[in-house]
């Protein structure tokens, strides 16, 4: 077995010379993708009673040993927790040259219990607790340039009953396993055993370091470079004489830093030396540093570097299904550009997710909220103070935290807030997660309107650490527009953490490798257990999007400009770009596409905050498009948000995109049936409902429409006529619709012209003709779903909408196959966009089928198709959607709203039913479809 030896003052950085330096090396693998295998033996489920091997770090379960359990086994009748114990063995040598040196062995987490052995003797205590790292001086126990054998024995469920509550009865699944690196640090006699760090932004450093062997005489010698530079010089190095204490607090100052936010986050490497009297070096090291300032302000809100916070945050379990709560550096890198990808700027989550995941947080810019854990169950006092210094003394550096969590939902040891402030160099702020307390309410899953004494009649700052709860399909981006507009008027509102990110769903070794999320209990996320972008991602992406550019409308007649509003925190508009693009969109009858004109749109160059003018010289033929699409890029080329503006009403666009007129053959109308260009299409004379199709003798499966949806009519009369070329049938009614003109082509083209909603008394149709509580209107027809292979359209796509969620999808041609994804439920890797639903503004679509193809064209804009119903997940525990019409397919001008963990009628304006109001002299509203069955 090869262990290499790394000598570095901060893991993965500066190579230095061997005597004065940390030496680390690793006895496992560095994550789940670089892993090295040990002997295991494990007690109970899979694979057990024999010596086997197993990869270092991993979750056991996740290599095919133990037992599955949700933590929230004790809801379940009879439910138990595994229990399962496992042994670990491994071989490793260790320099000759390490003797007289301190030798640590570290565990940067075990799950749970971990009792550590070196060569047959007891390396120390214990360690409970799943989430933070430990370690044990092994300097006696080990044989130098010889062989040494390390045994770990870990318990799934720890001896302590308060870490079993505070992390083992919880919303989560619930692993076993050495799931982080373990390695040996080398240290010389004298050395710098911790560095707390406190970096403001005006360029103080206050240390606070713990030395070993520290004698009169020693001086430390600090100096910083910038992280991300491959070419900066050191700064000048700083010299401070130090007493012979273990513990002693130093003050120094770096003049031209750059501070670190998450829209800059500047960091630099502090190399820190310890300086022996004569002048050597007795042990150098360093720190990963950003220069910031955090405070609080009571009934105002949090500040980095003078500046107020706007937090725009998501929950996030350390997760991935192939490999549970192992850690992996690629795939982490990608979660978090994924997340601020969706505009968020913030991450919380229940335990500490170590210094990696931190260290990646740091480099790329995100706000970290870090938390002690307790769900819902808090540590005792003794194991608590443990935790939390474990948890402090490994992550109290990093920039990116902002905040601290002393436990979730009421699992807050209040023994443990004092020791906060003592352990953390830099005095940050305390909450606890879902209590209004230390003056921030941190109330979770808020109404719309927020409760007696929070947020608008309330005096203290309002953060909730979790709202919007993605369940299913039911939250994420739903309603979150409206929410954000109304809780942002507030100056008390401070920003919020959506409820979750992913959905945690395993890959169960025991099931074929399928995936389980345990029914409902963790299908939460935006987006799916590989990372799949649910329809919320692009919601939240829009809603949170720091440009933001006020409703307008795109006619021939427009000059260019457009107000924007930059919503950065740190940033100048200008240090973003935009570029647009005018294109022509084809439709099946039309192969007009082509890009009119494209170029960049000069920026106002207006601070965070402000409002401006941006501009686009439009070129020559500007108004020949169909579709303006606005992309905004940061410098570094990520994708902030994209927009697209019609440039066509739907009427003006079909009249340019329509199928091409036959000369030839009049279409005919014959009592309720018209023909013409070999469609043939009849009408029952009793309800004027479309009866049957007939393409070239051949039966079309379209019918049974068009059938209302939240209204009613009666038929009162069909008349056939002729119109030129086209035939007609027009049928007059009582009640929500006034008439329904069917007009057919001589090519076959079979229209559609109703108006509805006319007349106060619907044609003195003798009671109420359309629901009081609008939810859907419009008219569905029936079409088998399994006729369907896939759909082309021009509208907004590719992602279904809800009435409360429309912004994300964006106006243009799409295409998806046909899938019947549930939103978070699947055996395996989930298809999206989900096929089935609500699709906005639909100018065209095209059903793709083997036995049954059609087009229809809409000269009725924002007009929504509803493809088929969405079916439910099968382990819901409640009605996740609203009702969806009768038929198959539906076009219609409302659709209804979904609901989120609050029920819908506690979420905001967005998200309830419509009103219906006819006054007298209405034109009344009109769908107007043309049906291409050829």
């Amino acid at each position: 077995m090869k262990h290499y030896i790394i000598t570095l003052s901060l893991l993965g950085c500066c190579v230095m010379a061997a005597a004065q330096n940390t030496e680390v090396q690793y006895l496992s693998g560095r994550d789940a993708s670089a892993t090295v295998e040990w002997k295991f033996f494990c007690s109970a489920g899979q694979n057990s009673g024999k010596w086997r091997k197993i990869a270092v770090p991993s979750c056991w379960e996740q290599q095919g040993f133990g037992e599955y359990t949700y933590g929230r086994w004790y809801k379940k009748p009879g439910g138990k927790p595994s229990t399962e114990t496992g042994r670990y063995r491994h071989e490793f040598r260790v320099p000759a040259a390490w003797q007289g040196k301190k030798v640590e062995i570290v565990f940067d987490g075990v799950m749970t219990d971990a009792t550590v052995s070196v060569n047959g003797k007891t390396a120390g205590p214990t360690h409970r607790g799943a989430f933070t790292r430990f370690a044990y001086d092994i300097s006696r126990l080990i044989d130098y340039g010889g062989k040494n054998t390390l045994e770990v024995t870990v318990k799934k469920q720890s001896d302590d009953s308060s870490v079993n509550n505070a992390e083992r009865r919880a919303d989560w699944w619930l692993f076993g396993g050495i799931y982080r690196p373990v390695y040996l640090r080398a240290l010389p006699k004298t050395h710098i055993a911790h560095t707390g760090i406190d970096a403001k932004a005006d360029g103080t450093l206050t240390l606070d370091l713990t030395t070993e062997g520290l004698a009169d005489g020693y001086k430390l010698a600090a100096s910083i470079s910038p992280l991300q530079s491959q070419t900066a010089q050191q700064s000048p190095q700083k010299s401070v004489s130090l007493s012979s204490g273990k513990r002693q607090r130093v003050a120094l100052r770096f003049d031209g830093v750059k501070p670190w936010d998450p829209e800059h986050p500047n960091m630099y490497v502090l190399t820190l030396s310890l300086v022996a009297p004569d002048g050597s070096v007795a042990h150098r090291t360093s720190e990963r540093v950003g220069f910031r300032t955090i405070e609080f302000r009571p009934r105002d809100g949090f500040y980095l570097n003078g500046t107020k916070l706007n937090i725009k945050g998501v929950n996030r379990h350390c997760f991935y299904p192939e490999t549970g709560r192992t850690p992996d550096k690629r795939r982490d890198i990608a979660d978090v550009r994924l997340i601020k990808g969706m505009n968020a700027n913030a991450i919380r989550s229940h335990y500490p997710p170590g210094s990696p995941f931190l260290d990646i947080c740091d480099s790329l810019g995100v706000l970290y909220f870090n938390e002690l854990p307790g769900w819902q169950n808090h540590y005792s006092t003794a194991t608590g103070t443990q935790i939390l210094g474990e948890m402090m003394a490994a992550e109290a550096n990093h920039p990116c935290i902002f905040v601290w969590g002393n436990g979730n939902e009421g699992g807050n040891n209040l023994k443990l807030d004092p020791l906060f402030a003592e352990l953390d160099p830099q005095r940050r702020h305390v909450v606890h997660p879902w209590a209004l307390w230390n003056g921030v309410d941190c109330h979770h899953y808020p109404a719309y309107q927020t409760g007696a004494g929070r947020l608008h009649n309330g005096t203290e700052v309002f953060m909730p650490t979790e709202f919007l709860h993605s369940q299913y399909d039911k939250g994420g981006g739903a309603s979150l527009d409206e929410y954000w507009a109304q809780w942002s008027r507030n100056p008390l509102f401070a920003g919020g953490f959506i409820w979750a990110w992913a959905d945690e769903g395993v890959m169960r070794t025991d099931r074929g490798d399928s995936i389980d999320t345990d029914g409902p209990n963790a299908p939460d996320g935006i987006v799916g257990p590989h990372r799949e972008k649910e329809g919320s991602w692009y919601t939240i992406r829009d809603v949170w999007s720091p440009i933001q550019i006020a409703p307008m409308t795109v006619r021939p007649q427009w000059d260019g400009r457009f107000k924007v509003a930059n919503r950065f925190l740190f940033s100048r508009l200008t240090e973003c770009s935009m570029s647009y693009s005018v294109t022509t969109l084809p439709s099946p009858a039309s192969d007009r596409r082509r890009t009119v004109a494209e170029g960049t749109v000069a920026l106002p160059d207006i601070a965070p905050g402000e409002t401006g003018t941006a501009a686009i010289t439009l070129p020559e033929g500007f108004a020949e498009g169909d579709v303006l699409t606005l992309v905004a890029t940061t410098a570094a080329g990520d994708t902030i948000n994209t927009w697209a503006y019609p440039m066509r009403y739907a009427d003006e666009y079909y009249a340019l995109a329509k199928p091409a007129a036959v000369a030839g053959r009049a279409a005919t109308a014959d009592g309720t049936t018209l023909e013409g260009g070999g469609v043939r299409a009849e009408f029952n004379p009793d309800d004027g409902m479309l009866k049957s199709v007939t393409v070239d003798g051949k039966a079309f499966p379209l019918s049974n429409g068009p059938l209302p949806v939240g209204m009613k009519m009666k038929l009162k009369g069909i008349t056939a006529r002729q119109e030129g070329a086209d035939a007609l049938l027009v049928m007059r009614y009582q009640g929500a619709a006034d008439s329904i003109v069917w007009r057919m082509t001589p090519a076959g083209v079979l229209g559609m012209d109703a108006v509805i909603l006319n007349r106060r008394d619907g044609g003195k149709f003798g009671g109420e003709f359309f629901d009081p509580k609008v939810r859907n209107l419009g008219f569905s027809f029936s079409y088998p779903e399994e006729a369907a292979k896939g759909v082309r359209w021009v509208g907004k796509g590719p992602y279904r909408v809800w009435r409360n969620r429309l912004r994300g999808p964006v106006f243009g041609l799409w295409q998806k196959d046909y899938n019947n994804t549930v939103t978070g439920e699947g055996a395996g890797r989930l298809d999206y966009p989900e096929f089935k639903g609500y699709h906005a503004n639909v100018y065209w679509a095209e059903m793709q089928s083997d036995t049954a193809p059609f087009k229809v064209y809409s000269e009725t804009d924002g007009l929504y198709l509803r493809l088929f119903t969405p079916e439910e997940p099968k382990h819901r525990n409640e009605r996740t959607m609203q009702p969806f019409p009768e038929g198959d397919i539906s076009f219609l001008l409302e659709i209804p709203g979904m609901r989120s963990y609050k029920p819908i009628e506690q979420l905001g304006p967005e998200a309830q039913p419509s009103g219906i109001r006819i006054n007298k002299g209405d034109d009344g509203l009109r769908i107007k479809l043309w049906f291409d069955f050829r």
